[in-house]
C-alpha cells in the first residue's frame, strides 16, 4: 500500500522507515546531550508518552511537534529526517560546527568558500596593485589586450563618479572625500564586471576597508620595483612632479614603500618589474595569471 505525499507515492515501508530513523536520532541527540526524556518533554511540550513512542520508530509525531523536539536538543530537523548519518557526514557535521560559530568566523568561512567556488566573489576580476611606476597601466592594458579582457584604471571611474578629473576633486574634497568616491568607484566596477583587469592608485592599500573590499573581489597582483626605477619611470612619462621642489623626494618615496610594503604584500601574487622589459614583464605576467588560474 502507498500514500500521497505532496504529489508523490511514498510505501508505508518508506514512511515506516522514516519514522525509525527519525525516532533512533532523536534518542541519539537526547542521550548525546545528556537530556533525560522528562526534561525533553518540558522543554520541547511534547508529552513523555509521545516521546517514548517517536524513539521507538511508533510514534507519527507531526512536522510542528517534531520542530519543536528539535528546537529542545538545539538540533536541525533537516538533521533528524535526512538520509545522510549526521554522525558520519563530514558535511554534517561542519555545518554544525558553522552555526556554533561566531558571526565574526562565519563571515570567513562564506568568503573562502565564495572565493573557491565557480563564478566566487573574485569571479575572473584582476587588480594590480603598487605605487606609481611600477607599470599598472602599461601592464594591464597590454594585458587585457592580450587576453581579450576589459582595462579599467580606477582613477578614470572616479573622475565619472565625481563628475571631474582627480585633481580638482582632490582640491575640492580633499583626501576624505576622494577616498570615499574611490571606494563608490570600486562598487561600480564590482557590481558591472565579472571578468577586468582593474589598476588602481597605491594609496588605496592605506583605505582598509576598501583595500579589503578589494581583497575580497579581485585577484590582487602587487608589482613591485626599486624605488629609482618608481622614479626613473614617472619621470620618463613626463611627469616631474615628483622631484620638483623636493630633494628628499628620494627619501620619500622609499619611506612611502616600506610603509605599504606589509600592505602590498597581502595581495595573492607579487611580480617583480624592476631591471625587466616591458615586453618581458608582460609575458612574466600572462604567464603568472594563467598558472594562478585568475581567469578560470
Amino acid at each position: 500500500m502507498a500514500v500521497e505525499l505532496d504529489g508523490h507515492r511514498v510505501t508505508e515501508d518508506a514512511v515506516a522507515a522514516l519514522m525509525t530513523r527519525v525516532g533512533e536520532r532523536v534518542r541519539q541527540v537526547r542521550e548525546q546531550r545528556g537530556i533525560s526524556r522528562r526534561v525533553l518533554s518540558e522543554t520541547s511540550g511534547v508529552s513523555p508518552r509521545y516521546l517514548a513512542q517517536l524513539e521507538s520508530g511508533a510514534g507519527n509525531i507531526s512536522i510542528g511537534l517534531l520542530c519543536r523536539v528539535a528546537e529542545a536538543l538545539d538540533f536541525r530537523i533537516d538533521w533528524l529526517l535526512g538520509e545522510d548519518d549526521p554522525w558520519t557526514s563530514e558535511a554534517l557535521q561542519m555545518a554544525d560546527l558553522y552555526r556554533q560559530s561566531e558571526a565574526a568566523v562565519q563571515a570567513q568561512v562564506r568568503a573562502l568558500l565564495l572565493d573557491g567556488a565557480p563564478g566566487g566573489q573574485r569571479a575572473q576580476r584582476i587588480c594590480l596593485v603598487g605605487l606609481r611606476g611600477a607599470g599598472k597601466s602599461t601592464l594591464g592594458r597590454m594585458a587585457g589586450t592580450a587576453l581579450e579582457v576589459p582595462f579599467i584604471e580606477l582613477n578614470n571611474e572616479i573622475s565619472e563618479v565625481g563628475g571631474m578629473p582627480v585633481a580638482e576633486i582632490m582640491a575640492l574634497y580633499g583626501q576624505e572625500g576622494f577616498r570615499k568616491l574611490e571606494a563608490d568607484a570600486l562598487e561600480q566596477v564590482i557590481a558591472t564586471h565579472e571578468q577586468v583587469i582593474l589598476a588602481v592608485g597605491g594609496g588605496i592599500v592605506a583605505e582598509p576597508a576598501t583595500y579589503n573590499r578589494l581583497l575580497s573581489h579581485f585577484h590582487t597582483i602587487w608589482l613591485k620595483a626599486a624605488p629609482e626605477e618608481h622614479m626613473a619611470r614617472v619621470r620618463a612619462q613626463g611627469d616631474e612632479r615628483p622631484m620638483a621642489g623636493q630633494p628628499e623626494a628620494m627619501g620619500q618615496l622609499k619611506s612611502i614603500l616600506q610603509a605599504r610594503e606589509t600592505l602590498y604584500e597581502r595581495a595573492h601574487a607579487q611580480l617583480n618589474t624592476s631591471g625587466a622589459s616591458v615586453t618581458d614583464t608582460l609575458e612574466r605576467l600572462l604567464a603568472l595569471i594563467a598558472r594562478e588560474k585568475f581567469l578560470g
